[in-house]
């Protein structure tokens, strides 16, 4: 894909479901979809099928066998960290097309070494939040990444 949006970056997901629904939110919106390693699923055709992924083959998904490896292949120019250890929404980032998403896996999240990473690399405001209620421990991945892209294609597309 030559101008993406976004690239949308899972790292070490866990449910093929909540992986294949970010994918068709990525094909829908024009983005690009990295998956780090190690993946709790398989990603053979086979299991791809079994998920009902038929839309895959219209999908540019890369993967890397490590957060290292992501960093050296890809060099991110800018990358914005989705977290609820931060207390900046995500309505204040100023997304840029071509920006990376990352998100954690569903039940750890990101490690402490790539909180780090991401302070050091890009700022501490490039640690965002989608607000919630105090009730809820997180949001649904595939929930939160849709939030994510959507918003950011409203800043990028509006200029707001």
């Amino acid at each position: 894909m030559n101008d993406p949006l976004f690239h949308i970056v899972l790292l070490a997901p866990e449910i093929p479901n909540n992986t294949g629904n970010i994918g068709r939110t990525a094909v829908a919106a024009g983005c690009v979809l990295h998956l780090i390693h190690p993946l709790g699923f398989d990603m053979d055709e086979k299991a791809r099928r079994r998920a009902g992924l038929d839309y895959w083959q219209h999908l540019s998904c890369i993967e890397h066998a490590s957060w290292d490896d992501f960093l050296a292949t890809e060099q991110p120019r800018s990358l914005w960290l989705y977290t609820t250890r931060s207390d900046r929404p995500h309505w204040e980032a100023e997304f840029q097309r071509g920006d990376y998403l990352l998100f954690g896996n569903e039940t750890s999240g990101v490690p402490q070494g790539v909180h780090d990473d991401v302070t050091r690399h890009w700022g501490e405001d490039h640690r965002v939040l989608l607000p919630m209620e105090s009730k809820a421990r997180s949001l649904n991945l595939a929930t939160a990444v849709s939030a994510a892209v959507y918003e950011g294609l409203r800043t990028v597309e509006c200029g707001t």
